[in-house]
């Protein structure tokens, strides 16, 4: 492929790290839509040096470490498996010297979507919060930014490994939702009184459970559903709670929110250092193997590809 050139308003960013996300090799294996272009270059999320601002461009420059989301969403044919991509520069957030290109990597759409979980209908501070998959790509970001947030934090987790990943993300209560009770863990530590707010990685699998510990005027934000990808909605339940139900996908929102979230991760990662799990990394040329590693769907955290020479 040629190299791309940066036109008005974009910047071109040499990579050094690609990150593999499920949606990513889901739109490469068709489970979403047939292949949208005659050519294209998987995944969305990367980390790199910008060498290309084109022009307009001014929040960036030529040099700067950086790391993007949605880089193969929206109209956008050619991502971050490559060596060079293209990209609108408010797609591009500056990363911080301590954080490796492996790790800028692993923050685009499953920090993205995290954020927008948690902070879509305002301030955390003071609530409880339950993220589902506490140990996950999306989840383990999730617990961080929550507790930096000033949030009490459960998250339920399926094994004694993850339970562990979650309390060093900072969870103040983690729940084996295969051998303990969620609902009665969950309603014990909050008084009875149920949790404000839940981060859902599967909202089809988890909707009778969860019901049964929301606070009234709660909110469930989904940004996934895979147990059940057609499931009945329980509206009488939900009005009957004042629960909101924000259903998300983070190609879809507005800029303002999406924003917003680069901000305030750009504000996390300054405040201290944070976990980035990497499940495993691959050099460009094994791009196919590492979306074999993601569709097993046994990893934990996030596969990166090394796409530096």
């Amino acid at each position: 492929m040629p190299t791309p050139t940066a036109g008005p308003g974009e910047v071109r960013i040499r990579l050094e790290a690609s990150g593999v996300n499920p949606a990513d090799v889901g739109r490469r294996a068709g489970s979403y839509r047939a292949m949208e272009y005659p050519r294209v270059i998987p995944n969305s999320d990367g980390a790199g040096i910008v060498d290309q601002v084109g022009g307009g461009v001014t929040r960036l420059g030529v040099g700067e470490r950086v790391w993007l989301f949605n880089g193969q969403r929206n109209g956008r044919a050619f991502g971050t498996a490559a060596e060079y991509i293209t990209v609108a520069e408010q797609l591009v957030t500056p990363l911080p010297a301590d954080v490796s290109f492996a790790a800028g990597a692993t923050l685009g759409i499953p920090c993205m979507t995290a954020w927008c979980g948690l902070y879509g209908d305002g301030s955390v501070t003071g609530q409880t919060v339950l993220v589902t998959g506490g140990a996950g790509a999306v989840g383990h970001c999730a617990v961080q930014l929550a507790k930096w947030g000033g949030a009490r934090v459960i998250a339920t987790v399926s094994s004694a490994f993850k339970a562990e990943q979650a309390r060093l993300a900072g969870a103040d209560l983690v729940i084996d939702y295969k051998t303990e009770d969620v609902v009665a863990k969950a309603m014990a530590f909050t008084e009875g009184r149920g949790v404000d707010r839940v981060v859902d990685v599967d909202f089809g699998g988890n909707i009778a459970t969860t019901l049964k510990l929301m606070a009234m005027n709660s909110t469930i934000a989904v940004y996934a559903t895979n147990g059940n990808r057609s499931p009945v909605v329980p509206m009488r339940e939900l009005m009957e709670r004042c629960i909101t139900l924000r259903a998300l996908v983070l190609f879809a929102l507005p800029w303002p929110l999406l924003a917003a979230a680069q901000a305030d991760i750009s504000k996390w990662l300054a405040a201290g250092k944070r976990l980035h799990n990497i499940a495993a990394r691959f050099p460009l040329s094994e791009t196919a193997r590492a979306h074999l590693a993601v569709e097993k769907g046994d990893k934990l955290g996030t596969v990166v590809v090394d796409c530096a020479r």
